[in-house]
C-alpha cells in the first residue's frame, strides 16, 4: 500500500497535458519516423536528471544531430526512477551516469544523496527503457573495482548541454538512430495510453455527442463453459486509517496499557506519549513507571497518588448505548498497607454519571479486577473515570472497557456493526494484517505474528508504520477467529525477510528497504514463519498448537494459504530471503499454498523480476497490486486474457479506481465493476481479488478511497462497497462465455458495456452481471433459450445514479424470466440478474 500519488505517478505524468501539446508532439514524431532514406545513422544521446529538483523526476533523455541543438524525448517522462527512500519526494536520482556493461547494454549509477561521498544506486538496461533490478551500496568503493572505475570515469566525463533554456549536466553518448527512434516510439505509446487512461465518465457528453442507445445481443456459449475460482472475491484488512484500534477492534479505551511512545509518530506530535488520552483532575498526581511491570512486553503502567479523578477520553470520546453492558477490567496493585478503594464510573463529558461501581484493590501484587457497567443512556462522547479518595498510592495497567455486544459475542472481539458490514460482503478469504504493515518500516518494525497471540498483557505493541500505535489486541488469534466466524479462508501475510520498499533509514546505513534480516538471523526468522503454520494447523499438543488451544481453540484453523512479501522491491536481497522462506515452507508443509509478490505496479521492473522468481521457483500464486484511473480499468479489461495458464495463478491483492481528489463515487465503482466481470472471465487464472483499503475512520483517513468509512457510532458504505458485495454474494464456479453483437461498431462504446455469466454451485442459480458505463441506455437481448430454466421469476439487483454520488445503493426487484430476456440497462449502472433453478 502506498500513500497518495506514489502508485499512480508512473503512469499519470501526462494527465494534465493538453490535447494541443499531444497533437504537436505527434506531428514531430511523424516527422521523426519518416522514411529511412532521410534518417541519420547515429545521433548524440544525453541522459540526465534535473539538478534543480534533486533528481526527483528520474532519468530523462534528449537527442541531437550535431551535439548542439537538443530535442527532449518526452517532456518529464522518466525512463527510470530511483526507488530508494520513502514515498514520493524522498526518492532522488543525483548525478546519474551511463556507461557500457561488459555483458552488453548499459549501466546507470547515481548518488542517493547530494554529498559526493553518499551512497550509490546501480541498475542496467539493454534498450534504455526496460531496466533491471536496482542495487544499493553504502559508498562508491563498495562497487566492484571495475564498476567503481567506470563510474568514476563517467562522473569525470559528464558534460553540459542547453535544453529549453535549462543548463543540464549529464552523460553524452553516440548511439545509433534506431535506439532513439525506439525511445520516441515508447514515449508516443505512453502518451497515447495516458490519453485513454485519463478518460473520465463525467466527460462522456463531450466524448459521445449524439450517441444513441446501444443495442447488444448476448448469446451464451454453453459448450465453452469453464471452471473458475470459487474464492475470487475477498477482503484485505490492513491497520491503516485507524482501522484496528479505535475501529474494528472493539476496545473503547485508548492507550489502555500506557505504551504509547513519541516514536509512534516519529516525533511529529510532541503530545503523543505514555499519558496520551489520560488526564488527572484534582489534587492527585500520576506518572508513568516501569519497575516490576505486569509483563516484560508491557513495560509501562500508571502510578496514582493523592486524591483525584483519573480519566480516559477513549478515541475522541467513548460511544455507549443505552442499557448495554460493558466489561470493565484492569490490573491493579496497592503499594502500602491500606487497600485503596476506587469508584469506577462512566460519565458524560459534562459530569453526568451513567453508571458507577466500587472496587477495593486488595493486593500488593498485580491482580486482575473485573466488573460490569451498564449505561443508563446513549452517549457518543462519554469518559471513563477512576475516582480515588484514600490518600494511597496505586498502580494501574491494561485498563479495558469492552462491549459485551461484539460480533458473535466474542470476548476481546470485534465491533459488531463494522464486522457485520465486512461479513455482508460474503468474502471468500481475508488477507491480513497488511499491506505495508506486515513488512514494516525498517527491519525492527516488521510485524511478528507471535507477538500478537496469548494473553493481552503478554502481547508486544509497536509503532504502526502508518504513523500511530498498534496495541495488537486485534492479533492473529482474533483474525483467524473472524475468518472462521464468516466462513472465509485466512490469508496471513508475513514479511519476506525484508521491510517495506518505502522504508526510511532504520537500523541500516542505506535505509530500511535496502537491507534484509541479517543472514545469521534468517534461520530464526524462517522458524518463526514455520511456527505460524504449526500454531494454525498443529495438533493441540504440539508446541505452538498448545498456544492456540490455551487461547480457546483446540481444533486447528486449517490454514491453506500464506503470503510471503508485499509489493516488495525485487532486489537480490529480496530474492535470496524469499527463496529461503519459500523452500522451507515447501519442504515442511507442501500442502500450504505460498503467495509470492510482483511489486506495486502492473508492469515495470518489480513486476517483471517478481514473475521471473515465480517462474524459477514455481510459486503457486502471485500477488499483484495496482491503483489506477477509471479509464485504465475500462481500457484494460483484457489484461489477464493473455496470461499463460500453465504458470502461477494470480491474486489481485490490492486494487481500486482513483480519480482526482480520491472520492468514493459511483463513477469509480462502475469502472471496478466492469473490471470484475473481466476477472470472472479470467478466474481460471485469477484465483483471488480484494479491493484496498477496506476501512477508514473519519478524521483519521490517511489514504483514499476506501471501501467503508466509519465514526465511533456510524458506518458509511460506499458505491464500491456495494459493487464488491453484489459480486461477492453472486459468485460462481462455472463461467459461461457470451458472444456479443453491437448496434454501434465503435470500440470505445463497446468497451463500456461489460458482462459475465456464471453458475452458483450452491443452488445452481444462473447469474448474469451487466455493466453499462455509457451516458445512454443499453438495450440487452439476452439469449436464454439454451438453458432449461424452470424458474418463472428472477431477482434483479441494480446500482445506478449520478456519477458523483457517494451514497448510491443497489435496489432489488423481482422480474419474470421472460421479461429479463430484454433488459434496458440505465446509463451508468450495474445490473445483476439471479435466476434460480426453479421457482419455489
Amino acid at each position: 500500500m502506498k500513500t497518495d500519488n506514489f502508485k499512480l505517478r508512473a503512469y499519470n505524468l501526462f494527465l494534465t497535458k493538453s490535447l494541443c501539446f499531444f497533437c504537436l508532439f505527434w506531428i514531430f514524431s511523424a516527422h521523426a519516423h519518416s522514411s529511412s532514406a532521410s534518417e541519420p545513422d547515429s545521433v548524440y544521446f544525453f541522459a540526465y536528471a534535473k539538478e534543480k529538483n534533486a533528481g526527483r523526476e528520474g532519468l530523462l533523455y534528449a537527442w541531437s544531430l550535431d551535439g548542439k541543438q537538443w530535442n527532449s524525448i518526452g517532456t518529464d517522462l522518466a525512463f527510470v526512477k530511483s526507488d530508494y527512500g520513502r514515498w514520493g519526494s524522498e526518492k532522488r536520482m543525483i548525478n546519474p551516469v551511463l556507461f557500457p556493461r561488459n555483458e552488453g547494454g548499459w549501466s546507470c549509477a547515481w548518488q542517493l544523496s547530494p554529498e559526493s561521498n553518499g551512497a550509490y544506486a546501480y541498475t542496467f538496461t539493454t534498450d534504455f527503457f526496460n531496466w533491471g533490478r536496482q542495487d544499493y551500496h553504502v559508498a562508491l568503493k563498495d562497487l566492484d573495482k571495475s564498476t567503481e572505475s567506470l563510474v568514476k570515469n563517467s562522473l569525470l566525463a559528464r558534460e553540459h548541454i542547453s535544453l529549453h533554456g535549462d543548463r543540464l549536466h549529464g552523460t553524452k553518448l553516440k548511439v545509433s538512430w534506431p535506439v532513439v527512434k525506439e525511445l520516441i516510439k515508447h514515449y508516443d505509446l505512453a502518451l497515447l495510453k495516458q490519453k485513454q487512461w485519463s478518460e473520465r465518465s463525467v466527460d462522456d457528453d463531450a466524448r459521445f455527442p449524439g450517441l444513441k442507445p446501444l443495442d447488444v445481443k448476448l448469446t451464451p456459449k454453453v459448450g465453452q463453459t469453464k471452471s473458475i475460482s470459487d474464492m475470487l472475491v475477498g477482503v484485505f484488512f490492513e491497520d491503516i486509517n485507524y482501522a484496528a484500534d479505535g475501529g474494528l477492534y472493539a476496545e473503547l479505551i485508548q492507550n489502555r496499557d500506557f505504551e504509547y511512545k513519541l516514536d509512534d509518530k516519529q516525533g511529529h506530535d510532541k503530545d503523543w506519549n505514555e499519558k496520551t488520552a489520560w488526564r488527572m483532575d484534582g489534587s492527585g498526581q500520576f506518572h508513568i513507571d516501569s519497575i516490576n511491570p505486569i509483563h516484560p512486553n508491557n513495560k509501562h503502567y500508571a502510578r496514582l497518588q493523592g486524591e483525584g479523578i483519573f480519566r480516559n477520553i477513549g478515541y475522541d470520546g467513548i460511544a455507549l448505548n443505552k442499557n448495554e453492558r460493558y466489561d470493565l477490567s484492569f490490573f491493579g496493585r496497592g503499594t502500602v498497607s491500606k487497600a485503596p478503594k476506587l469508584k469506577i464510573r462512566i460519565s458524560t463529558k459534562d459530569g453526568k454519571i451513567l453508571d458507577e461501581k466500587s472496587v477495593i484493590v486488595d493486593s500488593k501484587n498485580w491482580k486482575k479486577y473485573q466488573l460490569v457497567l451498564t449505561s443508563n443512556e446513549t452517549c457518543k462522547d462519554a469518559v471513563l473515570e477512576f475516582v480515588f479518595t484514600d490518600r494511597q498510592q496505586l498502580d494501574l495497567d491494561l485498563i479495558s472497557l469492552f462491549p459485551q455486544h461484539t460480533f458473535k459475542g466474542r470476548k476481546n472481539g470485534l465491533r459488531k456493526d463494522l464486522a457485520d458490514a465486512i461479513a455482508a460482503l460474503n468474502p471468500r478469504f481475508v488477507r491480513f494484517p497488511g499491506g505495508c504493515l506486515a513488512h514494516g518500516d525498517g527491519i525492527e518494525n516488521i510485524y511478528h505474528w507471535s507477538n500478537t497471540v496469548g494473553p493481552l498483557e503478554s502481547r508486544m505493541p509497536q509503532r504502526n508504520m502508518w504513523g500511530y500505535h498498534q496495541t495488537v489486541g486485534l492479533g492473529y488469534y482474533e483474525y483467524f477467529q473472524f475468518c472462521e466466524d464468516i466462513g472465509a479462508y485466512a490469508v496471513p501475510v508475513v514479511a519476506a525477510g525484508v521491510p517495506c520498499q518505502n522504508s526510511g533509514a532504520h537500523g541500516h546505513p542505506l535505509g530500511g528497504q535496502q537491507c534484509g534480516v541479517p543472514m545469521e538471523d534468517m534461520d530464526d526468522y524462517i522458524q518463526e514463519v514455520l511456527n505460524l503454520i504449526e500454531w494454525a494447523n498443529g495438533d493441540k499438543n504440539s508446541t505452538w498448537g498448545k498456544v492456540r488451544a490455551a487461547a480457546g481453540h483446540p481444533e486447528p484453523f486449517h490454514l491453506k494459504y500464506i503470503g510471503v512479501g508485499n509489493e516488495d522491491l525485487i532486489s537480490n536481497v529480496f530474492e535470496e530471503r524469499f527463496t529461503m522462506i519459500y523452500n522451507a515452507i515447501r519442504a515442511k508443509y507442501p500442502e500450504i499454498q505460498v503467495i509470492g509478490t510482483a511489486g506495486p505496479f502492473f508492469e515495470g521492473t518489480d513486476y517483471v523480476e517478481g514473475w521471473k522468481i515465480a517462474d524459477k521457483l514455481n510459486v503457486p500464486i502471485m500477488d499483484e497490486h495496482y491503483y489506477q484511473t477509471p479509464g485504465w480499468f475500462i481500457h484494460n479489461q483484457d489484461f489477464y486474457d493473455k496470461y499463460d495458464r500453465s504458470k502461477s495463478q494470480v491474486y489481485l491483492g490490492e486494487y481500486a479506481a482513483h480519480i482526482h481528489g480520491r472520492a468514493s463515487t459511483l463513477e469509480v465503482a462502475l469502472a471496478e465493476a466492469a473490471y470484475l466481470t473481466a476477472l470472472e472471465r479470467n478466474a481460471d487464472i485469477v484465483k483471488m481479488a480484494s479491493y484496498a483499503p477496506l476501512l477508514a475512520k473519519d478524521g483519521y483517513t490517511q489514504w483514499r478511497p476506501d471501501l467503508i468509512y466509519f465514526s465511533n457510532t456510524d458506518v458509511n458504505l460506499t458505491p464500491s462497497y456495494y459493487v464488491q458485495q453484489l459480486f461477492g454474494c453472486n459468485n460462481g464456479t462455472e463461467y459461461i462465455p457470451m458472444e456479443a453483437s453491437y448496434s454501434n461498431a465503435a470500440v470505445d462504446v463497446q468497451k463500456r458495456v461489460a458482462f459475465s455469466m456464471v453458475k452458483d454451485p450452491k443452488d445452481q442459480s444462473l447469474i448474469v452481471k451487466l455493466v453499462n458505463i455509457l451516458p445512454v441506455a443499453a438495450n440487452i437481448q439476452l439469449e436464454l433459450d439454451q438453458f432449461d430454466l424452470k424458474a418463472d421469476t428472477a431477482v434483479v439487483s441494480q446500482l445506478t445514479g449520478k456519477l458523483d454520488s457517494k451514497t448510491a445503493k443497489p435496489e432489488e426487484r423481482t422480474e419474470t424470466v421472460e421479461k429479463l430476456k430484454h433488459q434496458k440497462l440505465p446509463p451508468y449502472s450495474l445490473t445483476i440478474i439471479r435466476i434460480p433453478p426453479a421457482t419455489k
